[in-house]
C-alpha cells in the first residue's frame, strides 16, 4: 500500500533483457481508485505493446485499466490481489478510518503478515523506508479505497489474457478473493507459489520467470496477429501495498 516502487527493484531485475520494466510510483497524495487509474494511465507506453501486473493495493486499478482496453496492451498479470474488498467484515471500518493510528514505520507488527517466515533484515528495513515516504493521510484513504472498491464488473471486460500469482501463505488476501476472480474470468492461469503476502520481494526470481514466460507468450502471439505493428514490448508494474 506505500505505492512508492521502491519494493519493485530486485524483482525487476529479475524479468530478463527482454522486458524493460516500468514501475509507476505513486504520489502521496490521499487518491482514492479512480483517481490513481487515471495517473497510472498517463504513464503507459503509447507505442509498444506492453504486459501490465497490479499487485495486492493495485490489482484494482490493473483491473480498471485493463478492461479500458488501452492500445498495446497484450496481458494482465494480477499477484496477490482482490477485484473487490477481500474482507468485507471489515467495511464498517470505512466510518472510523480517520480516527484508525496508522504509523508509517510499523513493519516490526507489519512483518509477519507481509513477509510470514520468510522476513529477514533486509526486506523489513525496505519495507520500514519505503512505508516512512507516505503519509498517514494517504494510508488512510488507500486503506478506504480497498474497503469500498468494486471491479467485478470491469474484470469481466478484460479481453487479453490473465495470469494471477498466488502466495500460498498468504495473511491478507484470503483464497476467497482469487475465488471470486476466477468467477469472473474463467480463463485466467493461476499459478501457486510457496511464498507470503509480498510474494513478488520474497520469491524474485521465481515470480520474474513465471511473469516473464507469460508476457512472451502473450508477445509472441502479438507478433503473430496481422495487426501487430510495434516491435519491442514492455511491463508496466502498478505499485502497491
Amino acid at each position: 500500500m506505500d505505492g512508492t516502487g521502491i519494493m519493485f527493484a530486485e524483482f525487476s531485475s529479475c524479468l530478463g533483457e527482454r522486458i524493460r520494466p516500468i514501475v509507476v510510483s505513486y504520489p502521496d497524495q490521499p487518491l482514492g481508485y479512480g483517481e490513481l487509474e487515471a495517473f497510472v494511465r498517463t504513464v503507459l507506453p503509447k507505442d509498444e505493446p506492453f504486459v501490465l501486473l497490479g499487485e495486492s493495493f493495485s490489482g484494482p486499478v490493473a483491473i480498471s485499466l485493463a478492461a479500458s482496453k488501452p492500445p498495446g496492451l497484450i496481458g494482465l498479470v494480477l499477484c496477490c490481489t482482490f477485484a473487490r474488498n477481500p474482507v468485507p467484515l471489515l467495511l464498517p471500518l470505512n466510518r472510523i478510518i480517520h480516527l484508525l493510528p496508522l504509523p508509517t514505520r510499523f513493519s516490526s507488527l507489519g512483518a509477519p503478515w507481509m513477509f510470514g517466515q520468510w522476513s529477514t533484515f533486509n526486506l523489513k528495513a525496505t519495507l520500514r523506508h519505503a512505508l516512512a515516504r507516505v503519509s498517514v493521510s494517504t494510508l488512510r484513504a488507500r486503506l478506504r479505497a480497498v474497503l469500498e472498491v468494486d471491479v467485478s464488473e470491469r474484470m469481466r471486460e478484460v479481453g487479453v489474457p490473465v495470469l494471477y500469482l498466488q502466495a500460498s501463505m498468504d495473511r491478507i488476501i484470503p483464497k476467497s478473493a482469487l475465488r471470486h476472480l476466477r468467477s469472473l474470468s474463467p480463463h485466467a492461469r493461476v499459478v501457486a507459489l510457496d511464498g507470503p503476502h509480498l510474494l513478488l520481494q520474497v520469491l524474485p526470481v521465481e515470480a520474474g520467470n513465471f511473469v516473464a514466460g507469460f508476457a512472451a507468450e502473450a508477445a509472441d502471439a502479438f507478433h503473430a496477429s496481422p495487426h501487430a505493428g510495434a516491435s519491442r514490448w514492455r511491463t508496466g508494474s502498478s505499485s502497491q501495498r
